[in-house]
């Protein structure tokens, strides 16, 4: 069964640049959102979508200038891009990969943004 595993979140200084990683794994390729959660409780936010090209990418208004979404197929890999990280910006990140039927989320990772 196929399992999206998110990597690396970590500490990091306002102003950074972070690159967060959703790994599949195979050779099937999924339309990949990623997602973030600023705090328990509350719903998670959309930020970006790649579709199984890589031609098309969406983002939410939350994410436009700051973030890019991309993928690596030799690794299928679905990677996220965050420059110049604010402390709002803190949040476990998620992706999900869309499957027949729904989607399947990753367990998230955490970014923590200090000023």
């Amino acid at each position: 069964q196929v399992q999206p595993v998110e990597s690396g979140g970590g500490l990091v200084q306002a102003g950074e640049s972070l690159r967060l990683s959703c790994a599949v794994g195979g050779r099937t390729f999924y339309n990949t959102n990623w997602f973030r959660r600023r705090a328990p409780g509350e719903e998670r936010e959309h930020i970006a979508s790649i579709t199984v090209s890589g031609r098309n990418k969406y983002y939410a208004d939350l994410a436009k200038g700051r973030f890019t979404i991309s993928r690596d197929d030799d690794k299928n890999t679905i990677f996220l891009q965050i420059n110049n990280v604010k402390p709002e910006d803190t949040a476990v990140y998620y992706c999900n990969i869309q499957i027949s039927g729904g989607v399947r989320w990753g367990q998230g990772t955490q970014v923590t943004v200090s000023s």
